[in-house]
């Protein structure tokens, strides 16, 4: 296959796979080491440093030892050219990989950030599987058509790498005995969730039951045969589920009509969907698989990503025994303004005596330890100002202002909440500020940068890799391509 058609096949299924799944689980790279052939070199394609620093482990595995040269020819001869057989990915902390072989490509493994808030790596997994399939499907074919359009189907992959992982678990489970369909439930999800009556998002649970087991659960209600709500009547739907909204009952469904109503045990392999009002999570025998909101399905599971104040605190002068009961007050207080969707900043004072700071102070600092305390700091916090919280575990002040000289660096789009935290972080090296905002995005801010920004890649320029020319297509072209282009242009 002429190389330069490999290139851009390459750069379109990374370019695609990136974009992809930065929508499902914000900022991704990807990268790519494969091989051509059994005998050929290793290549390697990370065009925005995802694999910088595993450069040692990665010479271990592929230079120093020829393991994954190893195959058994009859395997790949037998199969089909652009049908891969999957590849086990490695154990990599901090990376989800996975890959195949295919005859088309001899080796292929794919790469991508493992986010700290992923419900699950098994959607991601089967992205990157189909990427090394479209991969061999291209190189397979050599056409310009297809490597084209496998930009647009690994880019929108998620719904259908959410339905491969539910499908494989079923599989799993039931073996082919298994008669969920997954694709109605997911449109079901989706189209409830974004269905509001009397101006309320739907809360409270459905569990979608193999109609094989369906007539074994112990219903409080079941309807009839003829009166069964079809699925895909979303508003009809929604009505039903003010009856299990704030209980422990559940509507049960075969995946395509709400059978009845239970409360209690429910049986393995179940897919639920649990709406929580503008978001939700999807879970199979009880184990999330990701959550929805606003009409897509994410990756996340919505918890506060705080790994950099988590780190920050590992470093700091703070006794070991207070670490984590710090963190633990902070996450909470973080993770109770995410739910209610209201911002608030948190300055957190590392130092040995508690700076002051201008703001509604307290005779007597609140014990944070204590949980009816650390409750009503959780109320404190949707106040316009910043929480300070000492090193000592108590709440020394709230509607604090925070200020500060102008500095670099600083992001108007973000509004005074978080410019004058950086600003503020700025002036007092012995500070850790935490920003929420409204619509959930969580700043942890030291000595004025945010470190919680993600790097700013940016998208691969589709010109870095240009198509070739006629007169460099026709060089490795065949003897009929070529009369073909020749007669075309007469």
């Amino acid at each position: 296959m002429d190389i330069s058609y490999q290139l851009q096949s390459i750069f379109h299924i990374h370019e695609a796979l990136s974009e992809g799944l930065s929508h499902f689980s914000g900022p991704s790279r990807a990268a790519l080491i494969y091989a051509e052939k059994p005998e050929g070199p290793l290549r390697v394609y990370d065009p925005q440093g995802l694999l910088d620093g595993w450069e040692p482990l990665i010479e271990k595995i592929y230079l120093r030892a020829n393991g994954w040269r190893e195959w058994e020819p009859g395997t790949l001869q037998s199969g089909l050219a652009v049908q891969p057989l999957p590849e086990k990915g490695l154990d990599l902390a901090g990376l989800v990989s996975s890959g195949g072989r295919a005859r088309s490509v001899f080796y292929q493994m794919w790469f991508t950030e493992e986010h700290s808030t992923l419900c699950s790596t098994g959607p991601i997994r089967r992205w990157l599987e189909h990427a090394a399939c479209l991969l061999a499907h291209d190189w397979a074919n050599e056409q310009w058509f297809y490597t084209r359009n496998s930009y647009y189907v690994i880019r929108e992959y998620a719904r259908h790498a959410i339905r491969d992982y539910v499908q494989d678990r079923l599989d799993v489970k039931f073996g082919l005995n298994s008669r969920i369909e997954v694709y109605p439930i997911l449109d079901a999800v989706l189209g409830i969730s974004k269905t509001r009556e009397e101006g309320a998002w739907a809360r409270g649970t459905v569990v979608f039951i193999d109609p094989l087991k369906i007539d074994s659960l112990h219903y409080l209600v079941r309807f009839p045969s003829p009166e069964k709500l079809k699925l895909s009547n979303y508003k009809h739907v929604r009505k039903l589920m003010l009856s299990v909204e704030n209980s422990d009952r559940k509507l049960i469904s075969d995946g395509q009509k709400i059978v009845g109503v239970v409360r209690g045990a429910l049986p393995e392999g179940r897919l639920t969907a649990d709406f929580r009002g503008g978001h939700g999570f999807l879970r199979i025998s009880g184990t999330a698989v990701c959550s929805f909101s606003d009409g897509r399905f994410h990756s996340t599971n919505r918890k506060p990503k705080l790994v950099h104040l988590e780190e920050l605190f590992l470093e700091c002068p703070v006794l070991e025994s207070r670490r984590h009961a710090l963190f633990k007050i902070v996450s909470s207080i973080v993770e109770r303004a995410g739910e209610q969707r209201h911002g608030a900043t948190l300055v957190i004072d590392l130092g040995p005596t508690p700076i002051s700071i201008s703001g509604q102070r307290l005779e007597t600092p609140i014990d944070l330890c204590d949980d009816t305390m650390l409750d009503l700091a959780k109320s404190l916090s949707k106040i316009d100002g910043a929480l300070h919280i000492g090193a000592d575990l108590r709440l020394h002040g709230f509607a604090c202002l925070l200020d500060g000289k102008t500095i670099q660096g600083e992001n108007r789009a973000r509004g005074a909440r978080f410019n004058s935290a950086l600003r503020f972080s700025a002036a007092h090296e012995d500070l850790i500020v935490v920003v929420v905002s409204s619509d959930r995005p969580v700043s942890v801010i030291y000595r004025g940068t945010d470190l919680s920004a993600g790097p700013d890649w940016g998208s691969l320029s589709q010109s870095w890799i240009q198509p070739p020319t006629v007169e460099e297509w026709l060089a490795g072209a065949s003897e009929a391509d070529q009369s073909m282009v020749s007669a075309l242009r007469t």
